[in-house]
């Protein structure tokens, strides 16, 4: 084994059964059925099936997806925004279903046409830890949240080599093929992916951190020592999801109009 292989940790949980872990099975189609009650009642004006849920908090995200017509594709992502700050359920799903599903930058705002389309999402975040390293998470099992310090300020980048080495304890020299001098309104950076993401997009660990880093808006040179740089926290989360054909039945076995 070489020096670099036995400094780079190796895959944390890469073993464990996640659906084993209670933390990891919180979500439920009931979860969803109040989140996309939500959207639904504000864009119809129906009343809102009274909740049932236990209010635990939870940092959450809410996802919504359109389902293709054709049978074997993928959903196509509609909206998705959370919050890091452990929420009430009942309030915090309500809440941030109509935030991910109307202020999503990403997109337009969603519209009563569309809800026969609709799936909804629901991540609950648990298990947070600090990264030994950015390298220090398990693709599939994990999400990520990285913080690094604007490289303009932090200097992380002058006179530093670029590094085709994928390890976050050593960089080979080689000549810089860029640098950036323009300061940043935002001194910290910060960027997350939810676990699925990256099995979705065919990434590895490194690929992932790259895209995060620009996510997080740095548009410069992507060296090895500002991958080192970044403090990075993984996490895994319970996700749930319902159709809209899900949600109907639902509702109308509640006794609500649909």
């Amino acid at each position: 084994m070489s020096l670099t292989e036995s400094l780079v940790p190796s895959n944390p949980a890469a073993d464990v059964d996640i659906d084993a872990d209670p933390e990891n099975n919180v979500a439920t189609p009931e979860h969803c059925f109040h989140a996309f009650d939500a959207l639904y009642c504000a864009l119809t004006g129906h009343e809102h099936v009274p909740p049932t849920l236990v209010d635990e908090k939870y940092p959450l995200f809410v996802t919504w997806n359109t389902r293709s017509a054709r049978s074997g594709r993928a959903p196509r992502l509609r909206g998705c925004i959370g919050t890091f700050e452990a929420q009430p359920v009942r309030e915090g799903l309500a809440e941030y279903a109509l935030i991910s599903a109307f202020r999503d930058s990403r997109f337009q705002a969603i519209e009563e046409r569309e809800l026969p389309s609709l799936e909804c999402a629901i991540s609950f975040l648990t298990n947070f830890e600090d990264a030994a390293t950015y390298l220090d998470w398990t693709v599939g099992v994990h999400g990520i949240y990285i913080t690094f310090v604007h490289p303009s300020v932090s200097g992380v980048l002058s006179g530093e080599s670029a590094s085709g080495t994928p390890s976050p304890f050593s960089s080979s020299p080689s000549l810089l093929s860029g640098s950036t001098t323009r300061a940043s309104a935002r001194r910290t950076l910060t960027a997350t992916y939810l676990p699925d993401v990256m099995p979705e997009q065919g990434w590895g660990k490194r690929d992932a951190v790259d895209s995060a880093i620009r996510k997080a808006g740095w548009d410069g040179l992507i060296t090895e020592d500002l991958r080192r740089s970044i403090k990075l926290r993984r996490y895994q989360s319970s996700k749930c999801a319902v159709g809209w054909n899900d949600f109907a039945a639902w509702r109308k076995a509640n006794d609500a109009e649909i």
